[in-house]
């Protein structure tokens, strides 16, 4: 593609140097340049972009993009911007030639429920028959190739690369999770987004956003400046209500949904068992029926609801949706039940901010355990003030808490369990700061008909300890300190 063709109505502030270069690749990454290609140098939290121009240079890049004044010095076009993540958004779109105008686009935001409402979302439509891809915080799908996820989000180049993908492989509907990181770097802009979810929004990513108007801000870009066709939103949550309020004077489709009977989807007589959940469905003041599913608890019942709302966005009738809801399944490490034949439940669960865990652990308790046992810690290098809330919350819905590391990445442990412990006022707990150690030790612990919850890393493989990343994950580990328990038990 032509560097003149690339830019062309995109306003830059200088250009120095030929603008009818031929461009072959976008990179945001010195490493990855190929010959021809044109380089963003972005000025991120760690690293300056803009370091690494003349390595690109070298590499092959004839281009680079910048909000940094810089003087060319060599066979290449220097662009200036005034956004940089704005220009690699639009760029990517149109170098790939806008993916997303091919398919049906569905995003979810929110500070919980994201990865398991896409999930459900993406098994109805494929239960329906139609090719559905993917992006999320476990995986990216493009029909039958499975990718491993490197960001909830993937950068603007990536995501626009997949979507290209997407398209490539015919495929009708893309289920794409929206984080508020990928919303305030423009990761998702210029996208045409068909239905825009709204899950919930609590106290998250303040270590980036510092502020939860600033994190709610984010989140909103979803459904003020992309501009979806239709809105689904939980009027059940207090920033849900807000967002409502600031679409009044746009001509967004909205679906409400939630428990109350104000929404126009929502739930009424609620079961809820270590089988799963059956509750009333109404919509638009009719009811339809009684849905059955095997996810677990009350915030799975939002989470079905708002992939049920979507579906109704997408022109789906609902009849056939509800047929659906008794054969989905939970996503990897949401709420999932690991079972080796122990006469106790043990659950793993990526719960790791202080709604979650609240919410996670008031499921449990509505479960009729004997006893509730919790096992978690808090990230390093993240939002420090959450760390006693939750220590507050566990103690405070638990019979005895574990407290161990999670991804301490460069902070001590030891530090990072003193935070949680501050917001404890109990003695019902104890400190193991190896995670494997201390799942093994919960699993001892538990008694016939206890509940232990092993929380905050859910489907992850992996620890993040001082910049690398160690083998870990909490399902195998669960299993094994359950065969280990069962296999001492029978000799």
């Amino acid at each position: 593609m032509i560097l003149s063709d690339l830019l062309d109505g995109y306003r830059v502030e200088t250009l120095t140097g030929d603008r009818d270069r031929p461009v072959s690749a976008l990179c945001d990454d010195s490493r990855k340049v190929v010959p021809d290609s044109l380089f963003f140098a972005v000025k991120g939290a760690r690293t300056d972009g803009n370091r690494y121009i003349p390595d690109a240079i070298k590499r092959g890049a004839r281009v680079v993009v910048s909000e940094q004044n810089h003087k060319p010095s060599g066979d290449y076009t220097f662009v200036k911007v005034q956004d940089i993540h704005d220009a690699m958004a639009f760029l990517a779109d149109r170098f790939y030639g806008h993916p997303s105008g091919s398919f049906g686009l569905v995003g979810i935001t929110g500070t919980n429920g994201k990865t398991t409402t896409a999930y459900l979302i993406y098994q109805m439509l494929r239960l329906l028959g139609k090719k559905t891809g993917l992006i999320g915080t476990i995986n990216y799908i493009i029909g039958d190739t499975v990718m491993k996820a490197t960001l909830t989000t993937p950068t603007a180049i990536q995501f626009q690369r997949l979507l290209d993908r997407m398209r490539e492989a015919s495929m009708e509907y893309v289920v794409t999770e929206v984080s508020s990181h990928a919303l305030d770097q423009r990761r998702v802009e210029y996208s045409d987004f068909d239905v825009a979810v709204f899950t919930n929004l609590s106290r998250d990513h303040l270590d980036y956003h510092g502020d939860m108007d600033s994190y709610f801000r984010a989140k909103e870009r979803l459904f003020l400046e992309l501009n979806p066709l239709r809105a689904v939103i939980n009027m059940d949550d207090s920033y849900g209500n807000r967002l409502l309020d600031s679409l009044k004077e746009k001509e967004t489709d909205i679906i409400g949904y939630g428990l109350s009977l104000s929404a126009d989807l929502y739930a009424v007589d609620i079961s809820t068992g270590t089988w799963g959940t059956e509750f009333g469905l109404y919509y638009q003041g009719h009811f339809y029926s009684r849905v059955k599913s095997r996810l677990l608890g009350i915030v799975n019942i939002y989470n079905m609801l708002a992939a049920i709302g979507s579906m109704i966005a997408l022109g789906f009738d609902l009849k056939d949706i509800l047929a659906l809801c008794e054969s989905l399944n939970p996503a990897e490490g949401r709420m999932e039940i690991i079972n080796e034949g122990q006469p106790y439940t043990v659950v793993v669960d990526y719960a790791h901010t202080p709604d979650a865990l609240e919410k996670l652990l008031e499921t449990l308790r509505g479960l009729g355990g004997k006893r509730l046992i919790t096992l978690f810690g808090c990230g390093g290098d993240r939002d420090r003030g959450k760390r006693p809330l939750m220590g507050e919350i566990a103690s405070g819905l638990s019979d005895y808490v574990f407290i161990t590391s999670d991804n301490p990445r460069t902070e001590k442990p030891q530090l990072i369990v003193e935070d949680i412990v501050k917001g404890i006022r109990s003695d019902n707990y104890t400190v193991v700061l190896d995670r494997r150690e201390a799942i093994f030790r919960a699993v001892e612990f538990c008694n016939p008909g206890d509940i232990l919850v092993v929380a905050g890393k859910g489907h992850e493989d992996y620890q993040e300890i001082n910049g690398k990343r160690i083998p870990f994950d909490d399902r195998n580990t669960v299993r094994q300190a359950i065969k280990h328990r069962l296999k001492r038990t029978f000799q």
